[in-house]
């Protein structure tokens, strides 16, 4: 049955120019010839935790798997390499899962010009896990890393915030292009991607970079799926605390110095908006303010895996 999978997945990758060797052999061999710096990065997908099959169709599975990755490599400004994929599918239905896991994710493997170099593909009494591995090519302006928020650096994000969970969450554009094209025309002191909520990836960013911000509320872009959650569940939550805190927007979230901020908002080089939010200050810590309200401490609210 793996055979055979891996004999269908053959015929389906495209070829590809860094690719030497692909799937089909113990180790892939990538072509990585003036490739200088790589960004490798990971992420694990579990059923019960980030999905549930019952409820979405595997391809926007697959398609999720591969777009958080690309995020990853957008949240650092690189330029997609190739990707190892690796599942555990479950045995009832494993091969039909697999083969919806990989219709989903190779358009947007294609979309971004990712060689799929390989991975691995089991099976167990247990729900479908699936894990994928990037590697990124560091362009000439060097990672864009959390650390280096400065004080007086403004806070840009690009588009907008909350209610994921009602699709968008699966069929999300990871921001690629723009973090390359941020990267290369502007002086960008740091950045990451909004994966876990805008609010605790903030105190994540002012914690690697010793810094502090304020949020300035009243700025912060509410995605329409944030006030149709809001008006959807109706447990007090507005659309403002949820674009502060649902998480899974995969948006850019970056510091820039005040000069660059204004020409790189006067010019909007992207198709889609970036806003001031904000901006980092001396002080550490997260604080919010609504218009020209009080100063107030800001939970830094969003996902956060818990083990002991």
């Amino acid at each position: 049955m793996e055979q055979q999978f891996i004999a269908w997945l053959r015929e389906r990758l495209p070829a590809h120019p860094l690719l030497r060797l692909g799937p089909g052999d113990d180790a892939a061999v990538l072509r990585m010839a003036g490739v200088d710096e790589c960004a490798l990065t990971v992420d694990l997908l579990t059923e019960g935790v980030d999905f549930l099959l019952a409820e979405v169709d595997p391809r926007r599975v697959g398609r999720k798997a591969l777009a958080v990755n690309l995020s990853d490599l957008a949240a650092m400004a690189a330029r997609p390499l190739a990707a190892v994929l690796a599942v555990a599918l479950p045995r009832q239905g494993g091969r039909r899962l697999a083969l919806q896991l990989y219709e989903g994710l190779l358009p947007l493997a294609e979309k971004y010009d990712l060689a799929i170099a390989g991975g691995d593909t089991n099976s167990w009494d247990g729900p479908l896990v699936i894990t994928a591995t990037l590697l990124g090519q560091i362009t000439a302006r060097g990672p864009l890393l959390r650390r280096g928020a400065a004080a007086g650096d403004r806070i840009i994000v690009t588009g907008a915030f909350g209610g994921s969970i009602l699709g968008r969450q699966f069929d999300f554009e990871p921001r690629i292009h723009e973090a390359l094209l941020l990267n290369d025309r502007y002086e960008l002191h740091a950045g990451m991607d909004v994966s876990d909520g805008l609010a605790i990836d903030l105190s994540r960013l002012v914690r690697e970079s010793a810094v502090g911000a304020i949020v300035q509320t009243d700025r912060v872009p509410i995605h329409e799926d944030a006030r149709r959650l809001a008006r959807q569940d109706n447990d007090g939550r507005t659309p403002g605390e949820h674009a502060l805190g649902d998480g899974e927007d995969f948006e850019l979230l970056l510091a820039v110095p005040p000069g660059e901020a204004r020409r790189m908002l006067d010019q909007q080089p992207l198709e889609v908006p970036l806003t001031d939010i904000g901006q980092f200050i001396a002080q550490p810590g997260l604080w919010q303010r609504e218009a020209d309200g009080p100063l107030q401490p800001l939970t830094p609210s969003g996902w956060e895996h818990t083990f002991t």
